[in-house]
């Protein structure tokens, strides 16, 4: 079939041709942003799953929803070795530009963006000065000067609270809303999680409509929780996971007919068996079938021809680049994990199989943590934050 035709589409946060399964999601979402329009208290969300599960594209979604209702909306992809202060400022910055044109007194905005301009400059100096501010060149367009002693004492919990009462305060006077949506939120420095938090938290208590998205790995809100421990009502917390029958299906069979394809029952059958699922090996394999197969309907016949392809692009791309960033030592942690299961595994078993002490290989797991490999999923327990990440790693020589 013509490859210029394939509706699929697997990729890092790229949106399929039919988002299929998240209603649910999608409702909750739209009942927040009703609320908070209405001026009800509203708690900010929380989206979790493993990796290929469509979490980037649903946090995309629930953004457009926001522009939709003329919120100001910014964007943010949150990294372990980075602060977000500066991220957060340029998003800020982006939700109250979209905002700004309908405000109808320009002073107030420019008010606002000083204090955006002084809290993106504040921050300890980095190079041992302490309680020393530091200023940077962060110059996003912004003419007004910085302003001073709003949101610029260099604590970020003090600031960022300050921040987000502030931007709040503008989205009222047009009587909209912003929304800051952050991927990866796991990624977050601590200190920096718990700052956040307490901002929200404040946020909740004055009802400013000013709502936080985050999106990350199914240990974040043991994350959030140990960073305060009332963020457990902080926020609404959804968890997605691979599709069922009926859903997956649907993500195949909706695209395929808009371009005059169908499926046989046995074809998607094989699929499903496949994808097992999973939103982006959906994607994944329903790409490589359209490519290979002659006609429609795609058969059961042309799932077996074009799968052997399919799984050497997944080995490469999905699986093999995250195997490659990983240390020798970090490889053989992986490895005694698979040897053990698909299901989460006890660390003293890992460190069993690898016949060493559970103290010795406590770098190599914080290493595979830190690198987004695999995550806590409780005390003592670890598992991949990729699917059938195991069932490949036993795939591969030793």
């Amino acid at each position: 079939m013509d490859p210029v035709r394939n509706p699929y589409a697997p990729g890092a946060g790229q949106r399929p041709p039919e988002l299929a399964g998240r209603d649910r999601e999608l409702r909750q979402f739209e009942v927040v942003l009703e609320r908070v329009a209405r001026g009800r208290p509203e708690r900010s969300m929380i989206v979790t799953g493993l990796r290929g599960v469509g979490k980037t594209v649903l946090l995309n979604a629930f953004r457009s929803m926001a522009i939709q209702r003329l919120w100001g909306t910014g964007k943010i992809e949150a990294r372990p070795d980075q602060s977000i202060r500066r991220p957060v400022a340029s998003a800020l910055h982006m939700a109250v530009r979209e905002l700004a044109p309908r405000h109808r007194a320009p002073d107030r905005i420019e008010e606002f963006l000083g204090v955006l301009k002084a809290f993106a400059q504040a921050g300890e100096e980095p190079s041992g000065g302490r309680g020393k501010a530091r200023v940077h060149r962060w110059q996003p367009g912004i003419d007004v000067p910085a302003a001073r002693g709003r949101a610029d004492s260099g604590d970020l919990e003090i600031d960022l609270t300050e921040l987000f009462v502030d931007a709040a305060s503008v989205a009222t006077d047009v009587g909209a809303g912003i929304g800051l949506f952050v991927d990866e939120m796991q990624d977050i420095p601590a200190d920096d999680v718990s700052a956040l938090c307490a901002a929200c938290h404040e946020l909740s208590q004055v009802g400013g409509p000013l709502i936080v998205v985050g999106a990350g790995l199914p240990h974040l809100p043991a994350v959030l929780s140990a960073s305060k421990s009332y963020s457990e009502r902080l926020f609404r917390y959804a968890r997605i996971d691979r599709l069922d029958r009926e859903s997956a299906d649907h993500a195949l069979m909706a695209p395929a007919e808009r371009e005059q394809v169908t499926f046989t029952p046995e074809a998607l059958d094989a699929l499903y068996g496949a994808a097992d699922g999973y939103p982006y090996f959906v994607q994944a394999y329903a790409k490589v079938v359209w490519d290979v197969a002659p006609d429609t309907p795609i058969t059961a016949d042309d799932i077996k021809v074009a799968a052997p392809e399919a799984e050497s692009e997944l080995a490469v791309g999905f699986f093999g680049s995250r195997y490659e960033r990983a240390t020798p030592a970090e490889r053989d942690y992986m490895r005694a994990m698979a040897m053990l299961g698909d299901e989460p595994v006890p660390t003293a078993a890992v460190a069993d199989e690898l016949g060493r002490k559970p103290s010795s290989l406590s770098p190599a797991r914080d290493g595979l943590i830190k690198k987004g490999l695999i995550y806590s999923a409780e005390r003592g327990l670890v598992a991949f934050t990729v699917p059938h990440f195991g069932k490949f790693l036993r795939s591969q020589p030793a």
